[in-house]
C-alpha cells in the first residue's frame, strides 16, 4: 500500500475511528483469547465501548499464533475499514527461550552475542504471532538500588550506545516487511528513566540539559541511527514535565533535531498519570498536553478517546496532529505487511517446532556461560573432578533463575544448579541442601546444610534476589544478600572448607560477607533458561569465564551513584598533595567501588606488553594508532576485553577521569600472543559543550588500556588544532 493509499485510507476514517487508532488495549478487550470479556478492576473503569475496541489500533500482551490469528480475524471482522491491529508485547530477554538479562548481556562485552539473543528472542516471538517488542531498554543507569538497572546494559553511555544498535539490528534485521522472522523494536524510556532519584522507580529526574545530552541520550540515538521503529516515553520527568508530556523532549529533540518519523507510544498509564504530577488537571488536559507533545499512541488508559474528539471539534487541537499520528501507526502496519497479511508470521505448526527448540536452547546456554563474571578465585575454580561437592543454598534446586521480565518463560523449564551440576560431575559427588530460603531461615534448612557441608570437599553456595527483588518496582534501600543467606554464609565457614558462592541477581550488590568470605565469587546474574547448564559448566572448567562488569559494584550504598566515569573534584583525594582531611573523601568507607567498571577474571593470566602510540600529536583529520600486545601466560584458552579510555586533560568544562572509548575482545591459546590496534580519531574526543555544541579541544589527553577501568597504563598525545 503506498504512502498516498495510507494517506486515503486516514480520509475515510471519521474522527472517532482515528482516535480509537491511537488506543492501546490489553489482551481481556479483545475477541478471540481465553482472557476475552475478562474486564475489571482499573481496566473495567477505562469506560471502553465495543465501537471503540473495533477500532483499536494496537493490543497488549498477547501471544500464542492461534490467539493472535484468532483476535485479528475476529478484529477485521469487525472493523469496518479492514485496518489490522498491532499486537504488542515485553519481548525484553527472550520470548520462550529466556537468555540472560540485559545487564549480565552487557557485562559480556560482546554485541554480537546480544544481536544474535534478540534475533532468536524476534523469531520465536513472530511465530507465536508477534509484530512489536517493547525493547530495547537503553536507559543508562548509575544506581543499583533501582530495580530495572537488570534490564539496561549498564553504566557507560558508549557500552550501552552500541548494545542498543546490536539489540535493534537482531530485532528487526534488515528487511522488516519481507522477514516474517522478525520484529519491530522500541527503544525505550525516553529520556532518562534510569536516574531517578535515590533510585526508586518512576520518581523524578534532574539535570542539565548538558549532561542529559552527554551521558543519557546517546543509548536512544544510537537506537535512531539503527532504524528503529519505535520509541516508548518515560514515566518519570524530565526538566520538570514528565516525559509523556514534554513537547520539547518529544516534539522538538526527538521529532525535529533528530528526525524521527516512527511511533512514539506511553508507557502503560502514563497519559493518565500527568494528572497526580500535577501538570494536568484532569484526563482532558492529559490528553492535550500528550497529543501536542507528539505521543501517537496511549496505552492502557483512555484520555485520548473520551477527549480528544471535544479537544478537536472546540479547536483546542488541530486535527492535523491526529492525521500525522494515524499516519505514522498505518505506515508501521505497512512496513509489517499486515494489509496484505494480517496475521503475519503467526503460524501454529511452525510455532511448535521453532519456539523453544534445541538450537535456541544452545545458543541461551553460550550467552548465560559469556555474561558470567568470575569476581574472586583464590586457586579454587575451576572444581576438580575427584572432589564431592556440596551445593547450598537457596537457588541451588530452583528454577526462579530467569529474571524479570520473562513473560512467557517457564521456571519448570529452567536448568537448575542441582541438574547442571549432576550432568558434569561424576555419580554420588554431588549432594545438595537449601540452607535457607532467600529471606528466611530454619533450624532443620540450617542442619541439612551443615551436614551435606561436612561431608565434601568444596562448598557450593547458590545464592542471590528472588526475581521480584529486582525489575519494574523493584528497588530496594539495601543492596546487600538477604540476612539469612548472610547468615548460612558464616555458619558455613566455621567449617574451614573451601567455599565458591554463586549469585544470582538483578543489579550490583554490596558484597560484603560475601566476597571477603568466600573463596571463589562468580556473578551469574539472572542466567535465563539455560542458567544452571551454563553456570556448571563454568564452575567445572568446560568454559573458561570472559564476563566484565558493565556496572560498578558499589562497596557500600553510602557511595552511590558511584560510576568510573565521574568528575575530579578541586580537592582530589589522590592528588600527590592532597590533605589527609581536607579532600574529598568518605571518613568511613573508600571513594573508589568496591569492583571497578570493566572488571573480571579468567581461569588463565594475561600480561600486558607496553602501550605504544602512532605518534605523540594528531590533528583534526588524522588518526591515532594504539598498540598493546597481550599475551596468555596461563595454561588455558581465554578471552581477554582489552579496553581503551580516554581522558581530556583541560576542557573547557569538566571532563570525566576515564571515558570508555574503544574495546576488543579477543581469544588467546596458551603461551599465544597478539597485538591488538585501537585506531582513535578526532571524533571520539568531542563532547558537549557549555553551549551544547559538540566539539573537541585541542590540547593534552590520556589515553589509557588496560584489563578494566582501574588497571590500565597511560600514554599521553596532544590534539592540535
Amino acid at each position: 500500500m503506498a504512502d498516498q493509499q495510507l494517506i486515503s485510507l486516514v480520509d475515510q476514517m471519521t474522527l472517532e475511528e482515528k482516535i480509537a487508532q491511537l488506543l492501546q488495549l490489553a489482551v481481556p478487550f479483545f475477541e478471540g483469547t481465553q482472557e476475552s470479556g475478562q474486564i475489571t478492576g482499573p481496566m473495567e473503569s477505562l469506560g471502553i465501548t465495543d465501537a471503540i475496541v473495533s477500532n483499536a489500533g494496537s493490543v497488549l500482551g498477547l501471544a500464542g499464533a492461534e490467539e493472535v490469528i484468532a483476535v485479528q480475524e475476529a478484529h477485521m471482522r469487525k472493523n469496518r475499514l479492514g485496518i489490522p491491529l498491532l499486537i504488542m508485547a515485553d519481548i525484553v530477554h527472550g520470548f520462550k527461550t529466556i537468555f540472560p538479562v540485559p545487564l549480565a548481556m552487557g557485562s559480556s562485552w560482546d554485541p554480537s552475542l546480544a544481536e544474535r539473543s534478540a534475533e532468536i528472542a524476534a523469531r520465536e516471538a513472530a511465530v507465536s504471532g508477534l509484530h512489536v517488542t517493547f525493547a530495547p531498554m537503553v536507559d543508562l543507569v548509575r544506581d543499583p538500588r533501582w530495580g530495572r538497572v537488570m534490564e539496561s546494559t549498564g553504566e557507560d553511555p558508549y557500552l550501552n550506545s552500541e548494545f542498543a544498535r546490536a539489540f535493534v539490528r537482531g530485532f528487526q534485521g534488515d528487511d522488516l516487511s519481507g522477514d516474517l522472522n522478525r520484529l519491530a523494536a522500541c527503544v525505550k524510556h525516553f529520556a532518562a528513566y534510569g536516574a531517578g532519584e535515590g533510585g526508586r522507580d518512576y520518581n523524578t529526574v534532574d539535570m542539565s540539559e548538558r549532561q542529559l545530552r552527554e551521558y543519557y541520550l546517546p543509548g536512544y540515538k544510537a537506537a535512531l541511527d539503527e532504524g528503529v521503529e519505535m520509541v516508548m516515553t518515560a514515566f518519570n520527568t524530565v526538566d520538570g514535565i514528565p516525559a509523556t508530556g514534554n513537547k520539547r523532549l518529544m516534539r522538538d529533540l526527538l521529532r525535529s533535531e533528530w528526525g524521527f518519523d516512527g511511533v512514539l507510544i506511553s508507557d502503560w498509564g502514563a497519559v493518565k498519570e500527568m494528572i497526580p504530577h500535577g501538570i494536568a488537571e484532569d484526563e482532558e488536559e492529559a490528553a492535550l498536553k500528550a497529543m501536542e507533545a507528539g505521543v501517537d499512541i496511549e496505552m492502557m488508559t483512555s484520555s485520548y478517546v473520551h477527549h480528544l474528539p471535544a479537544l478537536v471539534r472546540e479547536g483546542r487541537v488541530d486535527e492535523s496532529l491526529i492525521d500525522e499520528a494515524v499516519l505514522r501507526i498505518l505506515t508501521l502496519k505497512k512496513r509489517l505487511g499486515l494489509f496484505e497479511r494480517p496475521t503475519r508470521g503467526a503460524d501454529p505448526q511452525a510455532e511448535r517446532e521453532i519456539v523453544f527448540c534445541d538450537e535456541h536452547r544452545q545458543a541461551a546456554r553460550e550467552a548465560a556461560a559469556k555474561s558470567c563474571v568470575l569476581l574472586k578465585n583464590e586457586a579454587l575454580l575451576p572444581l576438580q573432578a575427584e572432589q564431592r561437592v556440596a551445593l547450598i543454598g537457596p537457588f541451588a534446586a530452583s528454577g526462579d533463575i530467569l529474571g524479570p521480565w520473562s513473560w512467557t518463560g517457564s521456571k519448570e523449564d529452567a536448568v537448575t544448579m542441582e541438574q547442571g551440576l549432576r550432568s558434569k560431575l561424576p555419580s554420588g559427588q554431588l549432594t545438595v541442601a537449601e540452607g535457607c530460603g532467600v529471606s528466611t531461615m530454619t533450624g532443620r534448612q540450617l542442619e541439612e546444610a551443615m551436614k551435606a557441608a561436612m561431608e565434601a570437599d568444596v562448598i557450593v553456595l547458590a545464592l542471590g534476589e528472588d526475581s521480584e527483588m529486582s525489575g519494574e518496582a523493584g528497588s530496594r534501600a539495601l543492596i546487600t544478600l538477604p540476612q539469612p543467606q548472610l547468615q548460612l554464609i558464616q555458619h558455613l565457614k566455621t567449617l574451614q572448607k573451601p567455599m565458591v558462592a554463586v549469585l544470582f541477581n538483578g543489579r550490583p550488590l554490596d558484597l560484603h560477607g560475601v566476597l571477603d568470605e568466600a573463596d571463589a565469587v562468580l556473578e551469574a546474574w539472572f542466567r535465563g533458561t539455560e542458567g544452571g547448564a551454563a553456570v556448571a559448566a563454568l564452575l567445572t572448567g568446560e568454559v573458561n569465564p570472559s564476563g566484565r562488569l558493565s556496572m560498578s559494584f558499589p562497596y557500600s550504598v553510602g557511595q552511590v551513584p558511584v560510576y568510573y566515569n565521574h568528575f575530579n573534584t578541586g580537592r582530589p583525594k589522590d592528588a600527590p598533595d592532597a590533605q589527609e582531611r581536607y579532600v574529598s573523601q568518605y571518613l568511613d568507607i573508600p571513594n573508589e567501588p568496591l569492583l571497578p567498571f570493566g572488571f573480571g577474571l579468567s581461569y588463565t593470566d594475561f600480561k600486558y606488553g607496553d602501550m605504544t602510540l602512532s605518534t605523540d600529536e594528531i590533528s583534526p583529520d588524522e588518526s591515532l594508532e594504539v598498540t598493546v600486545s597481550v599475551t596468555n601466560t596461563g595454561d588455558m584458552a581465554g578471552e581477554e576485553v582489552v579496553q581503551l579510555y580516554i581522558r581530556d586533560r583541560s576542557g573547557e568544562v569538566v571532563r570525566p577521569v576515564k571515558e570508555l572509548k574503544a574495546f576488543r575482545k579477543v581469544q588467546l591459546q596458551p603461551g599465544e600472543q597478539q597485538d591488538v590496534t585501537f585506531t582513535l580519531t578526532e571524533q571520539q574526543l568531542r563532547y558537549h559543550h557549555s553551549d551544547l555544541s559538540f566539539t573537541s579541544d585541542a590540547g593534552e589527553f590520556d589515553i589509557m588500556v588496560g584489563k578494566n577501568s582501574r588497571d590500565t597504563e597511560t600514554r599521553r598525545f596532544r590534539l592540535r588544532k
